[in-house]
């Protein structure tokens, strides 16, 4: 079946980042504050290691996001639950 997808699949997203990769802006919409960050590092034993950078954001019109930085492509990405 070609319509199947995976849940929660991540998503490729423009987010703006200053100094040492922290998201300034995030899909148009400024950043208010970073809440949590936090690394993931797995499946290293593997040929597709995953490593990523995540960020919860708090945006500027009262959203709050998780992003995340590849680590390996450098690519951004959303990845909702």
């Amino acid at each position: 079946m070609s319509d199947l997808r995976r849940l929660a699949a991540p998503r490729p997203v423009a987010v703006t980042a200053g100094p040492g990769g922290v998201p300034l802006a995030f899909g148009g919409s400024p950043v208010e504050a970073v809440a949590e960050e936090w690394v993931v590092e797995d499946r290293w034993w593997t040929g597709r290691p995953l490593r990523r950078r995540y960020f919860e954001l708090v945006l500027a019109d009262g959203r709050n996001a998780v992003v995340f930085r590849d680590l390996l492509s450098g690519e951004w990405y959303s990845q909702r639950s």
